[in-house]
C-alpha cells in the first residue's frame, strides 16, 4: 500500500532567516552602517560646533557675535585678526614665541630625562629600585598643587621668577612620572638580548642606552613629544604663576589678557588670537598622530 509523504523543496533548510521573513541580509547590514555614520556625524559635529563657533566668531564684530549664532559671519570681519596682534603691549607673536621656547624646552627635557629614567628602572640593577620605582607610580597621583607652593619659594629664593627657567629647567629632571611609566612598559618590550650582543661587542651602559634602546624607541618617545607639547602649550596655571612680565608672557596668558572685567572684553579679538594659538597644536597632532597611537599601543597604555 502506497504511503503519503511530504515533498520537501531542497532548497528550502538553505534559504537565510533574514530573507524568509521579507529582509535581505545585505540591505540590513547597510541599512545598519548608515545608522551609525549618521550617529557618529551627529555627535561629531556636536563636539566641533564650539570650535567652529570660535572660528567663524573671530570674523565677527562684538555686537554680531552672541547676536548671530550661526557659523557663517553676516559681514567677514578680517581686522580682528590685525587688532588682535597688536592689542597688548607687544605683538601676539611675541607671546607666540614665548611658548614655542618653553614647549621646545620642555620637550628636549622629557624626552632626555624620562627615557633615562626607564632605562634605569628596566635595564639596571640597583638596591631599592622597586622602592623607587613604587614611590615613582605614587607621584602620578599627587596634584601639583601640592608641589607648586614649596617650588615658588625655592625659585624666588634662587631669584628666577619672570625667566622660563622654572617652567623648562624640572623637565631635565624627570618630572613626568606618566612619561617615566610610558618608556618603562615600551622598554620592557624591547628583548634584552639586544643588550646581551651590545655587550659583546664592548658597549657600555650609555652606548646601550643611545644606540640600541632609543633608536627603537621612537614611537614612545614621538608619543612623549606630542603629549609635552600640547600640555606645555595649554598650560596656563605655571606659567601664570612665574610669569608676570609683558615681555615674558605665553599665548595662554596673553590670551586671558584681553578679559577685562572693568573695561569690558573684545571678544572678536580674542577669538581670533584663540584661533591662531590652536595651529600649531592642530599641525602636531596631525602628523603625529600616528605615532602617538602607535606609541600608546605598543606601550600597553589604552
Amino acid at each position: 500500500m502506497p504511503t503519503n509523504t511530504a515533498t520537501v523543496s531542497p532548497n528550502e533548510d538553505v534559504i537565510p532567516v533574514a530573507e524568509r521573513h521579507g529582509m535581505d541580509p545585505v540591505l540590513k547590514r547597510r541599512i545598519e552602517a548608515v545608522v551609525k555614520h549618521a550617529i557618529l556625524l551627529i555627535v561629531g559635529f556636536a563636539m566641533i560646533f564650539p570650535l567652529l563657533w570660535m572660528v567663524s566668531s573671530s570674523l565677527k564684530d562684538d555686537a554680531d557675535i552672541f547676536r548671530n549664532i550661526s557659523l557663517i559671519p553676516t559681514d567677514w570681519d578680517w581686522a580682528n585678526y590685525k587688532e588682535g596682534w597688536n592689542a597688548q603691549s607687544y605683538p601676539f607673536g611675541k607671546y607666540l614665541l614665548n611658548s614655542l621656547i618653553i614647549t621646545i624646552g620642555a620637550i628636549v627635557g622629557n624626552m632626555i630625562s624620562c627615557s633615562m629614567a626607564a632605562y634605569g628602572f628596566t635595564r639596571l640593577k640597583w638596591r631599592g629600585q622597586g622602592i623607587a620605582f613604587g614611590y615613582m607610580l605614587m607621584t602620578l597621583m599627587m596634584p601639583i598643587y601640592v608641589m607648586i607652593i614649596p617650588q615658588y619659594i625655592m625659585w624666588s629664593k634662587l631669584g628666577f621668577l619672570n625667566t622660563f627657567v622654572p617652567l623648562i629647567l624640572p623637565k631635565f629632571l624627570a618630572t613626568e612620572p606618566f612619561f617615566v611609566f610610558l618608556m618603562v612598559q615600551f622598554f620592557r618590550g624591547i628583548p634584552k638580548s639586544l643588550d646581551e650582543a651590545a655587550k659583546v661587542d664592548g658597549a657600555g651602559p650609555f652606548r646601550i642606552y643611545w644606540q640600541i634602546l632609543m633608536p627603537n624607541a621612537l614611537p614612545s618617545l614621538a608619543t612623549c613629544g606630542i603629549f609635552s607639547f600640547i600640555w606645555t602649550w595649554n598650560d596656563f596655571f605655571s606659567q601664570l604663576l612665574y610669569l608676570t612680565k609683558p615681555q615674558n608672557l605665553t599665548v595662554a596668558v596673553a590670551l586671558r589678557n584681553f578679559a577685562d572685567a572693568t573695561s569690558g572684553t573684545s571678544w572678536g579679538p580674542l577669538f581670533a588670537m584663540s584661533t591662531l594659538s590652536l595651529v600649531p597644536v592642530f599641525i602636531v597632532f596631525l602628523f603625529g598622530q600616528r605615532y602617538l597611537i602607535e606609541g600608546s599601543v605598543t606601550s600597553g597604555l589604552k
